[in-house]
């Protein structure tokens, strides 16, 4: 029984080290919807991992998620030990603001490269008289679901020009799926979304609706930017939806690649490895990958530390 019960012991520990190994050779990324740009990414890095597992012995799995804000829950739970998220939402988790708050800061989250621009979208019915931000003043505009990333930049960009949501004549706070029928169906002026371009429900809109991006710029725009590190200005290229031939300026973000601070430098050096030495064939994999550039994705719109393991590779590249 002695010796049954030390053979059941010595195996238990090997699994248990196979099992301790495998877990530490395998990376989760939290991504998004199956029909979201976040979910494409997670997918195209995995994809390039897990083509050279021979060599480094990591594998990568990337599923659906609740996105950005399940994203960084993901990471604090280590439900994943990568997330992608945006850049605001990076930064808002490192110093335990909204809606992060109850948890505290979350000092141990890292970046490791940023993506694909999101931008802050405002597209109005052409019939509407919009041409400028400024015209949205008495006009039916949906501000966005309560909670969501539109929702929030809208406020803060009326915040910073004193308006408040009285200047509108009618504000709605439509999910995004709901604004092109709404356009539609003249129910609203004008619709807002932060997001990554080419999208769907843009697409939808402009299709089935004549309409015009409208700009976001000005002096209390320039003042955000400089007050908001994780905002940057932002271009929606022209010719990208029906009736709207010339590039738009706006405000937006990046998505971000995060994970924590205890993750295997190794492992953050194979994922980072594989990615940037493929980084032609990733471009082609979405258009909103297609304007990627390697110095940019090592910087802009990272509002939390570098990896080590990321440093590492960077360094080798010689762009640090």
């Amino acid at each position: 029984m002695k010796r049954l019960a030390m053979i059941v012991s010595v195996l238990g520990g090997v699994f248990f080290s196979s099992f301790a190994a495998a877990a530490n050779n395998f990376i989760s990324i939290g991504t998004g919807g199956q029909t979201g740009v976040y979910y494409i990414a997670g997918q195209s890095i995995c994809r390039f991992v897990n083509r050279t597992t021979d060599t480094h012995q990591i594998k990568c799995n990337a599923p659906t998620s609740g996105g950005g804000v399940a994203n960084v829950n993901g990471l604090r739970s280590l439900e994943y030990n990568f997330g992608i998220m945006q850049s605001d939402h990076q930064f808002k988790a490192l110093n335990g603001l909204a809606p992060f708050q109850d948890h505290g800061k979350m000092t141990d989250i890292r970046a490791v490269f940023s993506l694909q621009s999101e931008v802050f979208t405002i597209l109005a019915r052409e019939d509407s008289g919009i041409h400028s931000f400024e015209d949205l003043k008495n006009k039916r505009v949906n501000l966005g679901n309560p909670g969501s990333g539109q929702r929030d930049t809208f406020e803060q960009i009326l915040a910073i020009k004193n308006w408040n949501s009285d200047v509108f004549s009618l504000v709605s706070d439509l999910k995004p799926a709901e604004q092109a029928p709404a356009m539609s169906d003249n129910k609203i002026d004008a619709m807002s979304y932060f997001v990554g371009h080419p999208n769907g429900a843009i697409q939808e809109a402009s299709t089935t609706t004549d309409t015009r991006l409208i700009a976001v710029t000005g002096p209390e725009i320039d003042a955000l930017l400089k007050e908001k590190s994780y905002f940057t200005k932002a271009i929606i290229p022209g010719g990208m939806y029906r009736g709207n031939p010339n590039d738009t300026v706006s405000i937006g973000g990046k998505a971000v690649l995060s994970t924590n601070a205890d993750t295997d430098p190794e492992m953050v050096y194979q994922l980072v490895k594989s990615v940037f030495t493929n980084i032609d064939r990733f471009k082609r994999l979405h258009p909103a990958f297609a304007e990627l550039k390697e110095t940019d994705m090592i910087k802009t719109g990272l509002t939390a530390p570098l990896h080590d393991g990321a440093i590492r590779y960077y360094k080798e590249r010689g762009w640090m």
